[in-house]
């Protein structure tokens, strides 16, 4: 098949472009010819670097979904036998034959019901999303009965490296992931927690430089350390030295009124787990698919709760080794293998559907 990826966040390589480029990357080791729409050439160098995914066998072409003609955008779309679009809370025309629309977060505001979305819908075979909360509010919001698709994470390149006195955090410094209220927190348990180290690791953007700084100066003075644009090899080693996994997206947010700023599934949380991390996770969004409280980690609803939760498995070595020893077993459900799998068995769904 003649299968093109349409990602309109590419250049950002986050969680969402590894979803598309894994998928792209296993497409095209199965003989299909996969393309990704873009214009930056370097795109696939980058996300190889970035994501360690073998992209040797996809190629770049023009982004025929960049500008607004939007008849020569469609027309173009017919020389293809099947089109994966990430939306970007948009639904795009297209005449391929066959078209798949992936959604990686809730969009309240996009007027899914609308009679024009209404009538490009009816050309997409499938529609996907990244969880069961992702899921609930598409289908309201667009008029869908979306399949669920969890994210690959590579669990086999992450294992315990001799576990350290650390809590870890991994996100985009950003107001959403709320590493300023998780640094405020680990002031509160300074006293508590000697000889203990928070480190905040994830991507930074020009754009949240601001937030940055104000992160920075909440964690002056203490043992907290920022680690900006950490590579993948560093987020690894912090992985498999960390005792304690701090996730906070959600916190202080309304799941019905802003379910865009909750943590949609979390695949840090798995990273994590996978790395013998044990996960104490704000109770919101995708992260209650991923733990299951009191079994394979911990989950928090005030301020409250976290610090009491992370004291009781500081304090309790046996817990931990039970909390790690079955956040391990976790993770290991959301490996490429099924991520493949299901894409697999949609796609063959689709083809025999004609």
């Amino acid at each position: 098949m003649k299968i093109g990826i349409y990602n309109p966040y590419f250049d950002s390589l986050g969680g969402g472009e590894r979803y598309c480029l894994t998928l792209a990357s296993h497409w095209a080791g199965l003989h299909h010819g996969v393309a990704v729409f873009w214009d930056d050439k370097n795109i696939l160098k980058n996300a190889e670097n970035r994501f360690k995914i073998d992209l040797s066998r996809v190629k770049v072409v023009q982004n025929i979904f960049r500008g607004r003609n939007i008849l020569k955008k469609a027309l173009l779309s017919k020389n293809y036998d099947l089109i994966f679009f990430l939306s970007d809370g948009s639904i795009p025309l297209t005449f391929a034959k066959k078209n798949i629309l992936h959604f990686q977060s809730p969009f309240p505001s996009a007027g899914g019901r609308n009679l024009w979305n209404t009538v490009k819908l009816q050309r997409f075979g499938a529609v996907v999303c990244n969880s069961g909360f992702t899921k609930r509010h598409i289908d309201r919001d667009f008029n869908v009965d979306a399949s669920v698709i969890y994210p690959p994470v590579a669990v086999n390149q992450f294992a315990a490296r001799g576990k350290q006195n650390i809590i870890l955090s991994v996100g985009r410094f950003h107001p959403y992931k709320k590493q300023k209220e998780l640094a405020g927190l680990f002031q509160q348990l300074r006293k508590d927690l000697v000889g203990w180290r928070l480190y905040l690791a994830g991507g930074l953007l020009e754009q949240d430089r601001q937030y940055f700084e104000e992160v920075k100066r909440c964690a002056a003075g203490s043992d907290i350390v920022l680690w900006p644009n950490a590579s993948f090899e560093r987020l690894r080693d912090l992985y498999g030295k960390a005792t304690i996994y701090w996730h906070g997206a959600g916190y202080e947010q309304s799941e019905e009124k802003t379910p865009e700023a909750l943590e949609h599934f979390g695949i840090t949380t798995i990273e994590a787990m996978a790395s013998g991390c044990i996960p104490i996770v704000y109770v919101a969004g995708g992260q209650r698919e991923i733990v299951k409280d009191g079994e394979n980690g911990l989950l928090w609803r005030t301020p409250k709760e976290l610090i009491e939760k992370t004291k009781k498995v500081i304090d309790d070595k046996k817990l931990q080794e039970s909390f790690r020893r079955e956040a391990t077993n976790r993770a290991k459900d959301f490996d490429e293998k099924r991520f493949c799998e299901a894409f697999d068995r949609l796609l063959e769904s689709m083809r025999a559907s004609g």
